[in-house]
């Protein structure tokens, strides 16, 4: 699936996700496509390894995820996770406590949309990552 994501995406795969790496669990790739002090967002092609997820974290504003290659999870504090496929688009708003990354046994690759400052909270337990199918 690594080499499906690299040759077919039209970003770009993106270098080892280094400036985040300690608020992920396993190793991400970000290729920035906007990062301009004139525009309210910035805009990233993010690619997780299988097994790969950040922390909990929080957006002040927003963030926009186009979920682009592989299959991966969404979830928000309280709620079940979502399992999220090419095509599959999710909003995070202000505050809303959350984590993301890939299947267990999927790449996993989106365009990150984000509005604002974030702050990463902790990991995602090995436990409550395992009690995931797929």
């Amino acid at each position: 699936m690594n080499e499906e994501l690299k040759q077919g995406n039209i970003f770009g795969f993106g270098a080892p996700n280094e400036a985040y790496a300690k608020f992920f669990i396993g190793n991400s790739f970000l290729k920035t496509l906007v990062a301009d002090d004139d525009i309210d967002v910035s805009v990233g092609n993010v690619t997780f390894e299988p097994g790969c997820r950040n922390n909990w974290h929080v957006h002040f504003d927003y963030q926009i995820l186009l979920v682009t290659g592989g299959e991966g999870w969404y979830q928000e504090a309280g709620k079940e996770a979502r399992k999220l496929v090419p095509g599959d688009v999710v909003v995070t708003k202000s505050n809303v406590k959350h984590w993301h990354g890939a299947t267990k046994n999927s790449w996993f690759e989106h365009i990150a949309i984000t509005k604002g400052k974030s702050e990463f909270l902790e990991p995602v337990s090995d436990d409550e990552y395992n009690q995931l199918e797929g």
